[in-house]
This record gives C-alpha cells, structure tokens and sequence, in this order.
C-alpha cells in the first residue's frame, strides 16, 4: 500500500515511517522540516501540507492512505500559527483525501482531548465529549482538529477514517508532552495532588498506527499502553526529584529556576487525572503494547543518563 506521513519529519513520523516500511508498505512523507537520513523506501517532499505543492503529491503519487501527524503539540507556538497549522492543515488534508480518491485516513490524536477536571470520569471512553476546551483552553486548536477528523466519518463516507486519541509518548527519543514536563531534574507538582498518568511507549504508538492501518479500521478509538500511574511514582522512577508547590507558589514559579514552561491550562493535568478506557482498539485489533510501564520508563531514563 502506498502511505502519505505527513508531518513525518518529527521523531515520531521517523518511528512510523520505519514500521510502516517493516510492514512492506510505500512510504510518502510530507513535512516542512528535511529528513536528511530518511531510510530507502522513503521518498521526501518538503512542503507546508496547506500549500498547493503539497495537492500536487496527493494528485501525482495518488496514495492508497494518509496519516496525518502534521499538528503542533507544543504550546510556546503562537496561538494563530498553531491555529492555521492545526485545523487548517487537518482540513485541507481530508478535502485532498476526498478529491484524489485516497481510500483510508488516519488522524493521530491525544487523549488530552478529554480534558481533566475534578468532576470527569475516571475512565474516558470515546464516546465522552471534549472537557479540554473549558478546562485548557490551549488545546482548543487541538480539539476542534480531532473533531473535524472525526467528521470525516459522515462527510467523506468513502473514506475509511480513524481517529486515535493516544495517550502520553514516552521513550528515548525524549520528545513529547511528558518527556518535556520531567526534563529537568526537579519536576513540580501541585501540593495535596497525585493524579495518575497514562503513557505509552513510542514504539507502541508506531505499531499501533501501523495495526490501525493494516486493521482497515473506521471510527474513532483511545489508544492506552499499559496501566497508569501515579505522577509520584513516575518522577522517581524516572530518577527526578518531586518538588510540591502550593498552588499560588505552582503558578508563581513555574517556568523559573530551571522547572518546565508550562501554560496556566496545564495545571488541571497536573491535579487530575486523564485515563482512557482503550478496549475498542484493544477488542479490534488484538493490539497488545510490547513495553509495559517500568520498560517505558526505563527507555526513558536511560536515554535520558546519555544525554
């Protein structure tokens, strides 16, 4: 089959572009970033996904699939920028998908989708709505990129589309959401609060996009990895120490001595849990995550010592 990566260029798109290759697939990639030491079997294109340069990929090479991966995560970009790039560019690739016959789609979510807060349920299904718009409003871009995908389900029949809202990557590769919060060696913590954390290792998330789309599935699905745990525990296991804040203290401080820049939104995750229930994906594909918590975290904090 032949497979559009777009965004392929970040650590993860290297990730799925080597096990799409592993499963004797043809790979595209699509980023604006140049991926110099791409393996053989990849072929590169280096444009904005939103510019016309990128429609002529989709006219020319006609792929079979498309995984769409081109979305801004971190949050010191510009709230416009990330807008346009986000929803824009998510946009713009199901209206190519659609006009060039592309057969399966693939949009690769977070599971920050749910949002945390005190009142939301312990495990998240996917038919639960977005609470990440009321208690992060940062994500907004991200949330409403996740539901457009998913609107594709009725507005573009034809096209066999998957929506996976995965949990946090971990891995040596160091990149990511959680990888940036324990960098450094203190990691802050709100005072009287232990939520627990899902992650899965980044390898996973590759084979679980490459199992999504070999499955030919359609719908949305949460993607787990293995049991969650409590923030405590995954800042000593990772060799980091907790620093608790008082909450005034947690938002006066954050982003000075050395403790991660984080947006006023991201206080809600760092209070309250965000839990997936991952059986759908589970029950439809026989996906089994190869690395269990103390492996990920292990991946990690040995990459982490080399550095």
């Amino acid at each position: 089959m032949k497979v559009l990566v777009t965004g392929i260029s970040s650590k993860l798109g290297h990730l799925v572009a080597v096990e799409l290759l592993r499963r004797g697939h043809t790979v595209l990639g699509v980023d604006r970033r140049l991926w110099p030491a791409s393996p053989p079997g990849v072929e590169m294109f280096q444009t904005d996904i939103r510019k016309r340069p990128a429609e002529d990929i989709f006219r020319t090479r006609k792929p079979d699939a498309v995984i769409h991966m081109a979305t801004v995560t971190h949050l010191n970009q510009r709230t416009a920028e990330r807008h346009r790039i986000n929803l824009g560019g998510t946009r713009v690739v199901f209206e190519h998908c659609n006009t060039y016959g592309v057969k399966q789609a693939i949009f690769v979510g977070r599971h920050t989708f749910y949002g945390a807060d005190a009142e939301s349920a312990l495990y998240h299904t996917e038919a639960e709505p977005p609470m990440a718009m009321a208690t992060f409003p940062e994500l907004t871009d991200l949330v409403a990129a996740d539901l457009f995908a998913g609107s594709a389900l009725w507005r573009f029949p034809d096209i066999d589309t998957v929506v996976l809202r995965v949990v946090y990557a971990l891995g040596p590769s160091r990149h990511g959401t959680l990888a940036s919060y324990l960098r450094g060696p203190r990691v802050p913590t709100v005072l009287g609060f232990d939520p627990l954390f899902q992650f899965i290792h980044e390898l996973d998330i590759a084979t679980a996009i490459g199992t999504a789309l070999d499955a030919r599935l359609r719908g949305v699905f949460n993607v787990a990895g293995p049991q969650p745990i409590p923030l405590s525990l995954l800042i000593r296991a990772t060799g980091r120490k907790n620093l608790h804040l008082p909450r005034p203290a947690f938002q006066r401080l954050i982003g000075r001595f050395g403790l991660p820049r984080l947006p006023r939104g991201a206080i809600q995750h760092i209070k309250y849990p965000i839990v997936v229930d991952g059986s759908a994906f589970q029950e439809s594909t026989g996906f089994e995550p190869a690395f269990d918590e103390v492996q990920t975290m292990d991946a990690f904090t040995l990459a982490d010592k080399r550095w």
